[in-house]
């Protein structure tokens, strides 16, 4: 297929359309699982350590610096309804180079994402079968995952629906048992989650722990990445975001609360499966079982939405020709989905059988919060300096507001483990060079995705 200048291409040769089948419920859907309800329990032990005990509070410090981002992304959804999220924002407003660099930090936390859904599966379930290893775990899942997204989008918004309401099944339950144990108790200290044990107190480890939770609000960044299997992107995109971000945050933080209420204690045999000495603490040994077949299928939801996001950004780079189009700008004929990065992505995945929990964690927020401020940026370069928007609503709209956002990510982002930042800077380095053999060092741009198709 031929290319021409900044990889738009011949109108004779129209490239190959997915099918437009999600509505608003469908990518809300699609972003509370990406999300995963029972999120809080992924890094339950790891937070409420770094924090004091404070983990509700570090989850709203979360919620209030996402939601600035999270309009920030509906903004410029609205602007560029396809696929490739922060990838294609950044590019369309900055330029190639630097949409290039966007993209390549949004790969890292999407690259990681699926991997620690595998880990949590592993470790969560090896706990009640110790005799098998966490890797056989581990790679079943991974096949499972894999076979649905090459199957289909269709297929794996179906499978979506039946595991968003597992885990709403099991929060209610969670919800009543918890009520039912603090009413047996003779003193419960409502204040005690707020205020924490004493052991990590100042502001300094809120903020830590709130950088690690960046990874909770993945989804409404996910959600974008479907635009292009959206009915009506322009429309329900922005909608979509900011219900997922609301909704689940709001959830995030109530049973964040609700958990340091019935099990106070903030020391744990095992930090990363701490959250099983809560919920037994609630409800003995039928509330484990039923949580850990929830949070199951909550890391195989959110491993189907996070491979499938990954894929569809690594095939936006592709069909712009940034990386080989032949593989990565693929479509499967018959299934419509990008089949060869979708294999690539399981692949790296695999990586997982050698990582740790923390480390997986603080690397996808680091690769979120780039992407992030990148996005906010990339508002106020396309509304009030490009299209000049400049009344008293446009300035509020476009500048203030995506400032806020900015500040608030790149405070998150410098409050990372100094490993991450190392790993994470390490990543933006090896971008850079591939970038510059790309574009034969920095002597041309990169190609850039034409919009009218």
């Amino acid at each position: 297929m031929k290319q021409v200048q900044q990889g738009v291409r011949s109108a004779a040769e129209p490239p190959a359309q997915m099918n437009r089948v999600l509505g608003l419920p469908a990518l809300v859907l699609f972003g509370m699982v990406y999300m995963v309800p029972l999120t809080i329990f992924s890094t339950y032990g790891i937070v409420t350590e770094i924090t004091g005990g404070r983990l509700p509070v570090a989850y709203a410090i979360t919620l209030v610096a996402m939601l600035f981002t999270a309009r920030s992304y509906g903004l410029m959804s609205q602007a560029f309804p396809v696929g490739g999220s922060a990838y294609v924002y950044t590019q369309r407003s900055f330029g190639s180079n630097i949409g290039f660099m966007a993209g390549w930090a949004l790969l890292l936390d999407y690259l990681f994402l699926p991997m620690i859904n595998y880990l949590l599966l592993g470790i969560y379930l090896n706990e009640f079968f110790p005799a098998i290893p966490p890797w056989a775990f581990m790679l079943a899942g991974m096949v499972l995952v894999t076979v649905l997204n090459i199957v289909g989008i269709v297929s794996v918004a179906r499978t979506n629906i039946v595991i968003i309401g597992f885990q709403f099944l099991f929060i209610i339950l969670f919800v009543g048992f918890s009520i039912a144990y603090l009413r047996g108790q003779a003193t419960v200290d409502l204040f005690a989650p707020l205020r924490g044990s004493g052991e990590a107190g100042g502001f300094a480890s809120l903020a830590a722990g709130a950088a690690i939770l960046c990874l909770s609000f993945l989804g409404f960044d996910s959600i974008t990445t479907f635009a292009e299997e959206a009915r009506n992107p322009k429309r329900d995109l922005p909608r979509a975001i900011l219900l997922t971000t609301l909704i689940c945050g709001f959830l995030f933080v109530a049973l964040a609360y609700l958990s340091h209420l019935v099990y106070p204690s903030h020391e744990f045999a095992n930090a990363d499966s701490a959250s099983i000495d809560v919920v037994f603490t609630a409800g003995g040994q039928f509330l484990s079982i039923f949580f850990t077949a929830g949070f199951i299928c909550g890391a195989m939801g959110s491993a189907l939405v996070s491979q499938a996001s990954v894929s569809r950004i690594l095939y936006s780079m592709g069909r712009d020709g940034v990386l080989p189009r032949r593989v990565f700008g693929y479509l499967h004929p018959r299934f419509k989905t990008p089949t060869f990065v979708i294999i690539i992505v399981s692949l790296i995945s695999l990586t997982a059988l050698f990582a740790s929990l923390e480390m997986v964690s603080a690397m996808i927020s680091f690769g979120a919060l780039v992407a992030f401020s990148a996005v906010n940026l990339a508002v106020i370069k396309y509304f009030f300096l490009a299209h000049r928007q400049r009344g008293m609503a446009a300035t509020v709209n476009y500048l203030v507001l995506p400032l806020i956002g900015l500040a608030l990510t790149i405070w998150l982002w410098t409050s990372l483990s100094a490993l991450s930042l190392v790993i994470g800077l390490a990543w933006i380095g090896l971008g850079l060079v591939y970038l510059a053999y790309v574009t034969g060092g920095f002597k041309r741009k990169a190609p850039m995705l034409d919009l009218a198709d």
